[in-house]
């Protein structure tokens, strides 16, 4: 050690910075950097916290709580890095500038330049792609028909594979998946369009023999992360702002076990976010009761809050076929026709039904988040509305006929977006504020219930601060049933009986709402009560 400092004098000895704070060593390591090719390079640059701060701040854990310096401590500091600063202006420190054609400015331009410019920097390229025309969506307006029931999820499958197969835009696509691949029915795609592999596919899978069997290519376009969510969100960053960083649009759709997603790597989406990351993220099995068996570890009840908090994330919990291509599409547009900087988040739900025919008009609703997809079925003026959304909108569309049995005629609505409802009300309540001179703007939700306001029971699978979120303008008694609590391994039956959002509960909700209302009497409601066969007294189901 002592030969290592034999050339230094008793004056530069006390001098010596550690190497993270040594200039020439840092100048050093980075040139070394630049000149190694072909591998990458790790510097290890050994600093202490609040050097050249002083004796309180260097190398103490308070630092970060100290938030200004005592004069004696400004005058050493001054001292320190030699700044020409008089005693009489320590009081009120000023801001130093050794101005704009002093030697160290100009050395420090002149190495800017020479490393690339200003850093940092956004180079924003300007990118624009066409998506695909219309035509590609119609299959999924015309429902399934007498056809096989299917799930919203197998519906986006088959979309993604449309889009995928597309001439021009298919190529632009990168599908990534987390390791559920055959739990969401996509293993149709490992053929036609294959996994991707550095090396291709080197050994035989144990399904080689089946049709559908893992196929794995130097070429293929799926990305199969395995069980990494962390990982499969890096390629997501990586796809979703490609367009920015090489100037190559491309189109992330990022799906997953719902509960694992915002929940599991919230901070990973709002970094990707953070980075103006443009693509889809689809939170498969989505719904507390819908995700029926795995109890509460998987079923997820509300990734729709967590996607609710990020500014740049559209938030939709569709129910049906068209209403998956409808905001695929309409993404598909804003963000790459129109070039907003965007990610979507559709949950996608693994219960089959039949899908039905789009009614006519309701392509503004689901793009806002709520259309009135079924009117009363007796022809009779209806009573009371009943929202559902996602697959639960099927126990509403049942609560309605149970409804009608008993005389009260009812409507269902479909609340394809509770978050993106709020996001305009709120809008229009910040318009409204800043010009208050002005005729006041109506929320759309106040907008489309306000004639007739009649009582409103919202359902969903997930907790019931989702439906909550409009309440405020809601024109009319609200009521919503929701998913709060634990998940369960039991049947969808049974689950959905639990957390009350089952069709009789849903019927009950809107009995009670008429006789709140005035509009119903009590023995009424106690007699539809024991024809539903509901038992009264069963637990909370937050703390059952």
């Amino acid at each position: 050690l002592r030969a290592m400092v034999d050339h230094l004098s008793d004056e530069q000895l006390p001098k010596l910075r550690r190497g993270g704070h040594d200039s020439r060593k840092i100048h050093a390591a980075y040139q070394r950097a630049t000149e190694l090719k072909d591998a990458p390079t790790c510097i290890l640059a050994k600093t202490i916290k609040g050097w050249t701060l002083g004796e309180k701040f260097e190398a103490r854990n308070p630092t970060h709580q100290i938030k200004k310096m005592t004069e004696e401590e400004l005058r050493k500091f001054r001292n320190r890095l030699e700044l020409p600063i008089p005693d009489d202006e320590l009081k009120d420190p000023p801001y130093y500038h050794p101005g704009p054609n002093s030697p160290e400015v100009k050395y420090m331009l002149e190495r800017r330049k020479a490393l690339g410019g200003s850093l940092p920097r956004r180079a924003v390229t300007s990118v624009s792609m066409s998506t695909p025309d219309r035509p590609l969506y119609e299959e999924f307006y015309g429902g399934t028909g007498s056809g096989p029931q299917v799930s919203s999820t197998m519906a986006f499958v088959r979309l993604l594979r449309k889009l995928l197969k597309n001439d021009e835009f298919g190529k632009h696509i990168v599908p990534i998946i987390p390791d559920e691949a055959r739990t969401f029915g996509m293993e149709s795609l490992f053929r036609e369009f294959k996994i991707y592999a550095a090396l291709g596919q080197k050994y035989e899978p144990a399904d080689h023999s089946m049709l559908l069997s893992y196929t794995e290519s130097r070429q293929g376009q799926i990305l199969e992360e395995g069980i990494t969510e962390a990982g499969s969100m890096a390629s997501f960053s990586a796809a979703g702002t490609s367009y920015s960083g090489v100037g190559l649009p491309m189109v992330p759709f990022f799906i997953f076990y719902s509960m694992f997603g915002f929940q599991r790597v919230g901070d990973l989406i709002w970094a990707a976010a953070d980075a103006r990351a443009r693509g889809f993220l689809l939170g498969a099995t989505a719904g507390r009761t819908t995700l029926n068996g795995e109890g509460l570890q998987h079923q997820d009840g509300h990734s729709l809050l967590h996607a609710s908090t990020e500014p740049s994330c559209v938030v939709y919990d569709p129910a049906f076929a068209y209403e998956i291509a409808i905001i695929v599409e309409e993404g598909l547009r804003r963000m790459w026709r129109v070039g907003e900087d965007l990610i979507y988040y559709l949950t996608l739900y693994n219960e089959n039904y039949e899908m039905p025919p789009m009614p006519d008009g309701v392509g503004e609703g689901v793009l806002k988040g709520l259309y009135r997809f079924r009117g009363s079925l007796d022809k009779k003026a209806a009573q009371v509305r009943l929202f559902g959304s996602g697959s639960i909108l099927q126990q509403a569309i049942t609560a309605q006929e149970r409804l009608s049995k008993l005389g009260i005629a009812s409507e269902v609505w479909s609340a394809t977006s509770y978050v993106e409802l709020r996001r305009e009300a709120l809008d229009c309540e910040r318009w409204n504020r800043i010009h208050f001179r002005e005729k006041p703007r109506v929320p759309y939700v106040t907008r489309i219930l306000q004639d007739p306001a009649l009582p409103v029971v919202a359902v969903s699978d997930y907790v019931k601060t989702v439906p909550d979120l409009i309440g405020r303008w809601v024109p009319a008694d609200y009521y919503t049933l929701g998913t709060d609590g634990f998940g369960r391994s039991d049947t969808r039956e049974a689950l959905r009986r639990h957390f009350e959002i089952d069709a009789d509960h849903i019927a009950l909700a809107a009995l009670v709402s008429l006789l709140r209302a005035g509009r119903m009497k009590g023995d009424k409601v106690a007699t539809a009560v024991a024809e539903l066969g509901l038992e009264l007294d069963a637990l909370d189901e937050v703390i059952a």
